[in-house]
């Protein structure tokens, strides 16, 4: 039986980072995934946006973290991941949005975020051609951005490999024996004892959950996104439209260092479930909020749409935590759609956490990620 100091079950927008760095301490480190390459999961889903801008004090410094090793990546490491300072921009329309958003404008500066309140003619030259009917202003957060999903999912794999990190894919865990100082990860090829597990499954994390003797409070529901094809470059932010509409809650996207413009919605009511097929309703809904906001694009044509999904946990925030009773077990999981903004970030903390028993940031900060916490309570309005 192969012996590790780490073994992470999962490669995707968690697994990969966190592997990397723990390696970078020197560790002996496996990760294990059940499909036939990195990112496989997820990862290749996602749109791209990286933002501190969230409301729960734990996310936004964690992210900030991410902002940090993305921005730097291709000056400390030489991949370039196609990242871009573009920020974020919530443009308002509504009484409601406006005031919450205001009152939450003072929990991010709290914690060190650059965003402010702009006017609606400030707004609309931030964003030539947005709709400027019934525009009160919104927030603006420059040092926010974006990445591409598969470069920097690629970047992390190959930094990883270059350290020693060991990949076995194609492997499902079927069985995890926690022996109180070590753990037996046994696989549908083989088995490996190692000091430490990580459950990073992404959409899988309850079923690894159960597998380590615990119910994980996380369900998949399906989220599709899509993307044009390329036109001149005219704004930069990532644009996140937060009314609702029929079928609908909010509506994000942006342009990409290559022209084109990356889009997503939040359904209403949600889909529960793993399906990744592409559905035939997903893109008139979203062109209709697309050409709302920006009448100028109603020509531009779409590339292409997919489905991916969120991993949910009921209150909207992650669960990253060592099991009670357990010195070898550990989930970073339920990332809600933002395992790729939040990986870097949360695999800092989590390789800290392992190696010296404390996350990098606050401890009463971080446990808002606590499995032992009150899920009762909202969820993140920013979501």
């Amino acid at each position: 039986m192969a012996s590790y100091d780490v073994v992470v079950i999962g490669a995707g927008s968690v697994g990969l980072p966190t592997a990397f760095f723990l390696g970078k301490e020197g560790l002996r480190v496996l990760v294990v995934d059940e499909l036939v390459s990195p990112g496989q999961g997820q990862n290749k889903s996602a749109i791209g946006g990286v933002r501190a801008t969230h409301s729960d004090p734990a996310k936004i410094q964690v992210c900030q973290l991410s902002l940090e090793i993305f921005s730097t990546w291709k000056e400390t490491y030489g991949d370039d991941i196609h990242f871009q300072r573009g920020g974020y921009c919530f443009p308002v329309y509504d009484e409601d949005d406006e005031n919450s958003l205001k009152e939450l404008l003072k929990v991010q500066k709290r914690y060190g975020l650059n965003i402010d309140w702009l006017d609606c003619h400030e707004i609309l030259k931030l964003l030539p051609g947005l709709d400027g009917n019934g525009l009160r202003g919104g927030t603006y957060s420059p040092e926010d951005g974006n990445v591409s999903p598969l470069l920097a999912n690629r970047a992390f794999y190959r930094q990883a490999l270059k350290i020693g990190v060991e990949f076995a894919f194609g492997e499902k865990v079927v069985g995890i024996k926690d022996r109180g100082k070590s753990v037996d990860v046994v696989t549908t090829k083989g088995s490996y004892s190692t000091g430490k597990v990580l459950n990073a499954a992404g959409a899988n994390a309850y079923r690894v959950g159960k597998l380590m003797g615990v119910d994980l409070p996380v369900e998949p529901d399906c989220h599709e996104g899509g993307v044009t094809e390329p036109v001149q470059t005219f704004f930069k932010p990532l644009v996140v439209d937060m009314r609702r509409f029929p079928g609908s809650k909010n509506f994000y996207f942006y342009q990409e260092q290559g022209g084109h413009i990356v889009f997503c919605l939040t359904p209403d009511p949600i889909i529960p479930g793993f399906s990744r097929n592409a559905t035939s309703g997903f893109l008139p809904q979203a062109a209709r909020r697309l050409i709302r906001l920006f009448p100028r694009l109603r020509n531009i044509r779409v590339r292409r749409t997919w489905r991916g999904l969120y991993p949910m946990t009921p209150d909207g925030v992650p669960i990253v935590d060592r099991l009670e009773g357990s010195e070898t077990l550990f989930v970073a999981v339920g990332f809600c759609g933002q395992g790729l903004m939040l990986g870097p970030g949360i695999a800092r903390n989590i390789v800290s956490l392992m190696t010296t028993g404390k996350p990098i940031i606050a401890q009463d900060i971080f446990s808002s990620f606590s499995l032992y916490r009150d899920f009762t309570r909202p969820a993140e309005m920013l979501k």
